[in-house]
């Protein structure tokens, strides 16, 4: 007989020097009663972010040195497989991965329904909205702009929030997107990877608030580094030209 759905999700955290949030981020996590796993991946920190994640019950792997987003989900994934294999559970399949990112604090058990529709099997993936962020600051839109036109050129649908990094998936969908486009690319290409794939994604309202990166010369930096990832992500599906140029040409 095949296994029978999960009735929980495993959530993956990829961390860098959040060190101030990550207490608060994974109490809320741990409180969802749909998630029974919190995988921290601390993507080579400079602080005591994996001493603090775990600390407050995270389950926490690290990286030595910085190795990017992408690189930290796959991490997270791989340890939830082989915290699954080590705990098993007769008849009950993998459990969906809950990505969520580490700065959300408190409101991260916003990202409860999330998981309804997948574990529901309504829903392969599903992609937080967020609300307008109380914090300051925040770019011009040429990244999100970028992404949203790549993934209309791709599949005929423009997410609202192309770049949300909370996002819900089956096992299977994580394994048809694999591997996951590099840095900050990986969200535009998960979403148009699993389109063309014939899978079901969804958009769901979360009551989220993240740190705005603001405007200083960081943040710049920043965006710009998301910049890159996304045309480089779009630039491998061979969708970068007709998503520069718009829907209209």
């Amino acid at each position: 007989m095949p296994p029978t759905a999960s009735p929980t999700v495993a959530v993956v955290v990829p961390a860098l020097d959040e060190a101030e949030r990550i207490t608060a981020t994974v109490t809320a996590l741990l409180a969802l009663p749909e998630a029974d796993l919190v995988v921290v991946v601390d993507d080579g920190s400079s602080d005591d972010t994996a001493r603090r994640a775990r600390d407050a019950g995270a389950f926490v792997v690290a990286h030595r040195r910085n190795r990017g987003k992408a690189a930290a989900m796959e991490t997270g994934a791989g340890a939830v497989a082989g915290w699954e294999a080590a705990h098993p559970r007769d008849g009950i399949g993998p459990r969906p991965l809950l990505f969520v990112d580490a700065d959300l604090a408190g409101t991260a058990g916003e990202t409860a329904p999330l998981a309804g529709p997948v574990l529901v099997g309504q829903a392969d993936m599903t992609i937080a909205v967020l609300p307008r962020q109380s914090s300051p600051g925040g770019g011009r839109g040429l990244v999100v702009g970028l992404a949203r036109r790549g993934a209309l050129a791709a599949a005929g649908w423009s997410p609202q929030q192309p770049l949300s990094g909370m996002r819900c998936l089956t096992r299977d969908a994580f394994e048809t997107a694999r591997p996951l486009a590099r840095g900050w690319g990986v969200e535009t290409a998960l979403t148009i990877d699993l389109l063309r794939a014939g899978a079901r994604v969804v958009e769901v309202p979360c009551a989220l608030q993240h740190r705005v990166s603001g405007g200083g010369w960081r943040a710049q930096l920043h965006r710009g580094a998301q910049y890159r990832d996304v045309a480089l992500a779009l630039a491998r599906r061979r969708l970068l030209a007709a998503a520069w140029r718009g829907p209209a040409a």
